[in-house]
């Protein structure tokens, strides 16, 4: 019989640092695990076999549960046994070897953090399911919910089998089968240790699609994606996805699969983008399901990257997983760069540098230089959900990507052949991974370290001299780091500095460094490990043009005074596709100033749109998808978080006229190629179609601007005929963003048409929401009363309140204060039901120190207020707190 439950007292909450870092007290060998499952209720029994390294009472994390029993080596424990608070539960009286018995309640249906054991959909028609990490299991048990724990895990499951007819959980199902009750059950068991964040299950009416695939080593395995039964036609493009991803794992990095079954499910309801579970993958429907119908080309590529992150974890964060949550990078940040490689390799390597880079400065450079930085190993945090970061991630996978470059192909992947075999199964640190590289190639990298130690995007700045008379070119370089909260000063830190010299007609000259007998290449890597260095490249035949940072060799930003003219002749003679853009974009960057600041020069905004007239007039030889990147000046985002004071409004106009002045040059010729890139469109999803389509969707943003009637005209044909996604939402972009007299006549079609359809409906409400307009709060707020909308689907939340604030700083950071007081007030709603939602959100402030005043002190009122206002969660509170701390000076 139930003794009567047990509710916890409120917690003590502490500031977690790494310097703190002990091993644990107590370890869990063997886990067995007996749920008996409901929607309302679920009982879960655990058995838990101790195993004690220290004396010290045993301490179990446990957050919202009801404990109704309690057994030690088989006698019931009183309440006079154990201490229960609010974050888990004290024991006296265990020993080595000690088996502890529990039984607690939890309640699916009423857990809106999705967090733990919960519910996906509605209750008539959802499934249950779980989400661990990083501390979700102590929402299903009491258990020591900490990385360094690795247990082998016995689980069965019970349930109404009309309700749940499907049961899974991680590892291999040894039983299943029916009872006498209505209900069945099926047990699983994984012979691999593992931490508690990779436990999980699903329960609920799924169909499947399955596969055979065999691996390298001759091992058959089952390939199965789950989804519910109007989305699983449309799971096929992932298991071809899986199939890729495993083949390049094997060959790439020698890694097989390891257990005669791989599940992944889909769900709508997923506060993080996919997780990488032992043996049951669960992903955020976003990035499984796909149709040409429904899905971008974008999009495509998106969940290919996905579903590889996910199944590259199967070693990199699973077999070798992190000590504590401030090794995150550890696993994040390697699987990244493993997750760009297989990328790189399935599509074009230079598109795909040209879209990391993109986006790390868009959103990791900003987050470096914010309020928030951080190291890409933090030193402390209170909530550690608040770390799941651009920086511990795309930062962490740069410098992955910098170690791998010191080691070359051969040596990086003998380093990690190393690192596989020493620490399988087991719990490790950066220090670890980053030393075994070293001793696979007998080469000290512990300077690297630094990388990892401390906030901020190094600044190289670059001076060049040429001496005619001695044939001498000599670079001057020096690193600074800016300081960031709680790091004033920063150590010199080694960078890789990818170089070339180009002639005045783009041949790249050959690189002999005083000193060595010969030139030996045209492009070498330059390590600047100290704040200052001076390289002298001799036998220079002619003033070079420099090619610094090739290939985005270090996360940094370079400073290097090129003329336009430079910056033109690198756009147009660089052989790689992401170097001509590199130098696009800083060409675009130069012009963009001129433009805002009025300065009265117009040199680099004529270089600019004259080198890209050229290209777009002889576009036959350049990748179209590439020559699109190449039109595309850097977005409001990446040029507003270069200036300080930042006045979004005169950004967005700013960069309006750079787009409308090219839209002039290219003149009568964009009509002319949108329909040579139209004719013949059959929605193709082979390489060369989308690159097409890349190419046509940027012609007809720049054609409404050169001929608004004609463009809008094209425009509203193509969204009646496409034959995808892309077309059609880059046509419906065109016609929204012009203000075309036919864009409300298409909203409402695709809001008619995608009523249905969950994801789809997403981009409809994003593209509203990030109208660069002040009237867009107000289109906002109504679109919060449309039907669709949902605060407890985390997706929806996104798409429109975060699109909302995160790419619309015209409206959010609207002069009179409206779209940061409404934001804030969502903000204090969402975090009384979903804290690592509402947390994510508020990153959206990171740019308020650097608006210019009036919008300045109108967020940080909003913040104030907010912090003010109550009691939040710790993920909210920490952000907050950090935010306005960070930001005390400058405001």
């Amino acid at each position: 019989m139930d003794s009567p439950a047990r509710h916890p007292t409120a917690p003590h909450d502490t500031t977690i640092r790494r310097a703190d870092y002990r091993p644990p007290a107590w370890r869990v060998t063997h886990v067995a695990l007996k749920f008996e499952l409901g929607i309302d209720a679920t009982r879960v029994h655990s058995t838990l076999t101790l195993a004690r390294d220290r004396d010290e009472p045993l301490r179990l994390d446990g957050e919202d549960l009801e404990l109704l029993a309690a057994r030690l080596d088989g006698r019931e424990l009183t309440d006079a046994d154990y201490h229960l608070d609010a974050a888990g539960l004290t024991l006296q009286g265990a020993r080595e070897g000690s088996v502890l018995e529990l039984d607690v309640r939890s309640h699916p249906a009423a857990n809106s953090q999705l967090c733990g054991l919960y519910l996906s959909g509605s209750r008539e028609h959802g499934f249950l399911l779980t989400q661990c990490e990083a501390q979700g299991f102590r929402r299903i048990t009491f258990f020591p919910d900490r990385p360094d724990v690795l247990a082998r895990y016995d689980v069965t499951l019970v349930a109404d089998q009309a309700r749940f007819p499907v049961l899974l959980a991680g590892g291999e199902e040894v039983q299943a089968g029916a009872l006498a009750d209505g209900r069945h059950f099926a047990r699983f068991v994984d012979p691999h240790p593992r931490p508690s964040y990779l436990f999980a299950l699903v329960a609920g009416h799924l169909q499947k699609i399955e596969r055979a695939y065999r691996t390298a080593d001759g091992h058959d395995v089952i390939l199965r994606l789950w989804a519910e039964a109007d989305a699983i036609d449309r799971c096929q493009y992932a298991m071809g996805a899986l199939e890729r991803a495993m083949r390049w794992d094997e060959e790439a990095y020698g890694r097989n699969y390891d257990l005669p079954v791989f599940n992944v499910v889909a769900t709508h309801d997923f506060n993080m983008g996919a997780m990488e579970n032992k043996g049951l993958n669960i992903f955020n429907s976003k990035y499984l399901l796909a149709d040409p119908d429904t899905t971008t080309d974008d999009e495509y590529r998106h969940i290919e990257a996905v579903i590889g992150h996910e199944y590259f974890h199967n070693w990199s964060g699973n077999r070798v997983t992190c000590r504590d949550w401030f090794q995150l990078s550890l696993k994040e940040g390697f699987t990244v760069f493993r997750e760009h490689a297989f990328c790189a390799a399935m599509h074009s390597a230079s598109l795909k540098r040209i879209e990391d880079v993109a986006a790390l400065r868009r959103v990791q450079f900003p987050e470096d230089a914010g309020p928030l930085a951080h190291p890409v190993r933090p030193a402390e945090y209170q909530a550690v959900d608040n770390f799941y970061t651009a920086t511990v991630y795309e930062k962490g996978a740069e410098l992955i990507r910098m170690l791998a470059g010191r080691l070359g192909a051969e040596g990086f992947r003998r380093g990690t052949d190393l690192y596989f075999s020493r620490f399988d199964g087991q719990a490790v640190t950066i220090d670890d991974l980053v030393n075994v590289l070293g001793e696979a190639n007998q080469v000290d990298l512990s300077a690297y370290l630094k990388w990892y130690a401390q906030a901020g995007t190094p600044e190289v700045r670059a001076h060049g001299a040429y001496d005619a008379a001695k044939r001498r070119y000599t670079l001057s370089l020096t690193q600074h780091t800016p300081p960031t909260a709680g790091q004033p000063r920063k150590r010199a830190v080694p960078i890789p500095l990818n170089v070339a010299l180009l002639a005045a007609d783009g041949t790249p000259l050959p690189l002999q460094l005083e000193g060595e007998a010969s030139a030996t290449c045209r492009e070498r890597v330059l390590e600047l490990g100290q704040t200052r260095r001076r390289y002298v490249f001799t036998n220079v035949a002619c003033a070079p043009t420099p090619s610094l940072l090739r290939g985005f060799s270090a996360p940094v930003r370079v400073v290097f005074d090129y003329t336009p003219a430079q910056l033109a002749l690198l756009v147009q003679h660089e052989t790689e596709g992401f170097d001509r853009w590199n130098a696009a974009q800083q060409l675009a960057l130069r012009a963009f100033e001129e433009t805002l600041d009025k300065t009265g020069g117009h040199a680099a905004t004529e270089a600019w749109l004259e080198v890209l007239a050229r290209l777009f007039a002889a576009r036959a030889g350049i990748d179209p998808a590439l020559l699109a990147d190449l039109l595309t000046p850097p977005s409001a985002l990446e040029l507003g978080a270069g200036r300080a004071p930042f006045d979004p409004d005169a950004v967005h106009a700013a960069r309006g006229a750079l787009e409308a002045a090219l839209a002039t040059r290219l003149g009568a010729g964009l009509a002319r190629v949108y329909r040579e890139l139209n004719a013949g469109e059959t929605g193709a999803l082979d390489a060369d179609a989308a690159a097409r389509r890349r190419l046509k969707g940027r012609v007809l943003a720049l054609l409404v601007r050169q001929d608004p009637a004609t463009g809008a005209q094209l425009a509203f044909a193509q969204f009646g005929d496409a034959c995808g996604m892309t077309d059609r939402l880059s046509a419906l972009a065109a016609l929204v963003r012009s203000g075309a007299p036919q864009s409300g006549v298409a909203i409402k079609r695709y809001r008619e048409r995608f009523k249905d359809d969950a994801l789809t409906l997403d981009k409809w409400f994003t593209l509203q929401a990030t109208q660069p307009d002040y009237a867009t709060l107000e289109a906002v707020q109504m679109l919060e009363s449309d039907p669709a909308f949902t605060l407890a689907n985390p997706n929806r939340v996104h798409a429109l309140l975060g699109a909302f604030a995160r790419a619309n700083p015209v409206a959010f950071h609207r002069p009179d204060g409206g779209g940061h007081r409404y934001f804030t007030a969502k903000l204090a709603e969402l975090d009384a039901r979903n804290p690592q939602l509402a947390a994510r959100l508020a990153k959206a402030f990171e740019d308020w120190p650097r608006l210019e005043p009036l919008r300045r002190a109108s967020a940080r009122a909003a913040l104030s207020q907010l912090l003010a206002a109550g009691q939040h969660s710790p993920d909210l509170t920490e952000i907050l707190t950090r935010m306005l701390a960070a930001g005390g000076a400058a405001a």
